[in-house]
């Protein structure tokens, strides 16, 4: 989606186009989700179900059974859209300036990140402060090992596994397993 010239640096942000972060708008975005953090990164003890409610005070959509435990960092949180049954481990970094998308019973091991935020090719863009997203898509019944990394702009077919430690800069395809640095897909070996 393309803005004219009259759009918030917010609105750049969610259309995927360049924009300031130092935009006092978006700065305050950005204080409200770390205020909410301190609270839902000290509910450590507190049932699932009340962390449940924590969760839907900021992401943009939690399904039922979706879990995340703390801690947990984001930029927004409002651009994260979890499904029924999602599981996030311990220590999970999700830079969500464009839409982060997580299908029903995906499980995402401890200290995965998923970055949506970009930066320019170009040094004079980078000097200016510009930087950009592209929305990460994260299929059904997915398995993300702990460690990895899925950069910005990467979908992840349904039922697909990505292999613990695994940098994950392109597109996986639905079933398929995949892992390294960068991450590769592995032939499918028969189930014993």
């Amino acid at each position: 989606m393309k803005t004219d010239g009259n759009c918030s640096e917010k609105q750049k942000m969610l259309a995927g186009e360049l924009y300031d972060a130092s935009d006092p708008e978006l700065q305050a975005d950005q204080r409200a989700a770390q205020g909410w953090l301190v609270r839902y990164n000290a509910s450590v003890g507190s049932s699932v179900s009340a962390r449940h409610v924590l969760l839907g005070e900021q992401l943009a959509a939690v399904g039922q059974g979706a879990a995340i435990r703390p801690p947990f960092h984001c930029d927004y949180g409002y651009n994260i859209h979890l499904g029924e049954r999602v599981f996030l481990n311990f220590n999970c970094v999700i830079l969500d300036v464009a839409r982060v998308e997580i299908g029903a019973g995906t499980q995402i091991g401890p200290a995965v990140q998923i970055y949506t935020a970009d930066h320019p090719r170009d040094p004079a863009e980078r000097r200016n402060g510009l930087e950009f997203g592209r929305p990460v898509t994260i299929g059904r019944n997915v398995w993300v090992g702990g460690g990895s990394i899925i950069l910005p702009g990467v979908a992840v077919g349904d039922d697909a596994v990505i292999g613990a430690g695994s940098v994950v800069t392109r597109n996986v395809p639905a079933e398929a397993t995949a892992v390294g640095n960068p991450a590769r897909m592995r032939l499918k070996t028969p189930h014993l």
